[in-house]
């Protein structure tokens, strides 16, 4: 009897009504959060835009959504209410499912580990991967078995408050299937790389290696022709992978000797698996590396790489530019 009670005053009220339906709703803040829980029925939506801030009747706002007829239309989900939202815009917004959206950055170059932390400190995240294991996680994914390293696109991923931190990782994972796969069928017949697999590998230390992005296409030929000719990569961040947590800011020649999967100065080829999140830049370096002849490089300390040919030009750049002979 009171629905129909409202319906009706509203119904009399004629013109009074469409004049309310356009007109700003009062809020106790400039911005509201309003949350919709699953199977939500009108009138406790009604109420909770209440509860939320929106200073109004509960009961306009029920009878508004059921005189509308899409009342049972209204979704579920975390909702932003600013200021100069109106009763008609907001049941268009609640039907629309148009919520609020937060976004979460994966940065190039990024471990695995760093990316757990960002998913960690996230308030808007739900944290249903906080005690899994990156093998539970893989698994979770649908990839058991796979190492998780390397295996998500950086890139900035907004999601509806609330989302969980397992869904974000489902669309990062998706992205860099989709662009590895891109980037693999662009590989030369001579390419030395076997698998997409090791074309992550390799996209990854080109990722760690490149301090100017001119220099990425050359750095990953120079990768190119050591893996052609049989050489020993020896790449440092490689070794700093190995390390884990004992690394401490610097490499000391003990560590060079020290022998781990990763490290490319006491093992040929590729490591077992990437060392971090390569970017589509370096993902594009790998398959399409620069053709070069040189086969070594050293950073000069500006962020850009001086390329040699040979051991002794090799040797003279490092005198120069790193021990500053």
């Amino acid at each position: 009897m009171l629905l129909m009670g409202l319906l009706l005053a509203l119904a009399a009220a004629g013109a009074g009504a469409f004049w309310w339906l356009e007109q700003a709703l009062p809020l106790s803040q400039p911005t509201l959060e309003l949350e919709i829980e699953p199977g939500s029925t009108p009138r406790a939506v009604a109420q909770a835009a209440v509860q939320a801030g929106v200073q109004t009747d509960a009961r306009w706002l029920y009878a508004w959504f059921r005189l509308s007829g899409q009342d049972r239309q209204i979704r579920a989900g975390n909702y932003e209410l600013t200021s100069g939202i109106t009763p008609k815009s907001l049941l268009s917004k609640l039907v629309r499912g148009e919520e609020s959206l937060r976004a979460i950055t994966f940065v190039e170059g990024w471990t695995f580990r760093q990316m757990r932390v960002a998913l960690a400190k996230d308030p808007h995240l739900q944290q249903d991967t906080a005690d899994l294991s990156e093998a539970d996680i893989m698994q979770a994914l649908g990839k058991p078995g796979m190492a998780a390293e390397g295996r998500f696109f950086p890139d900035t991923y907004t999601y509806a408050k609330g989302s969980s931190s397992l869904a974000v990782l489902r669309r990062a994972a998706a992205a860099m299937d989709k662009r590895l796969a891109l980037a693999w069928e662009q590989r030369p017949d001579n390419s030395p790389l076997k698998t997409p697999e090791e074309a992550l590998i390799l996209a990854s230390i080109v990722e760690k290696e490149t301090g100017l992005a001119s220099d990425r296409a050359t750095i990953a030929g120079v990768f190119t022709n050591r893996l052609r000719k049989g050489m020993l990569l020896q790449t440092d961040p490689t070794v700093i992978y190995g390390m884990g947590e004992a690394y401490q800011g610097r490499i000391r020649k003990r560590d060079l000797q020290t022998d781990t999967p990763w490290n490319t100065y006491t093992r040929l080829g590729l490591p077992p698996t990437p060392i971090a999140m390569p970017g589509k830049a370096s993902l594009w370096a790998a398959v399409q590396p620069a053709a070069t002849d040189a086969f070594y490089f050293v950073a000069r300390g500006d962020g850009s790489s001086q390329f040699s040919r040979t051991l002794d030009e090799h040797n003279r750049a490092v005198n120069r530019y790193i021990r500053g002979k």
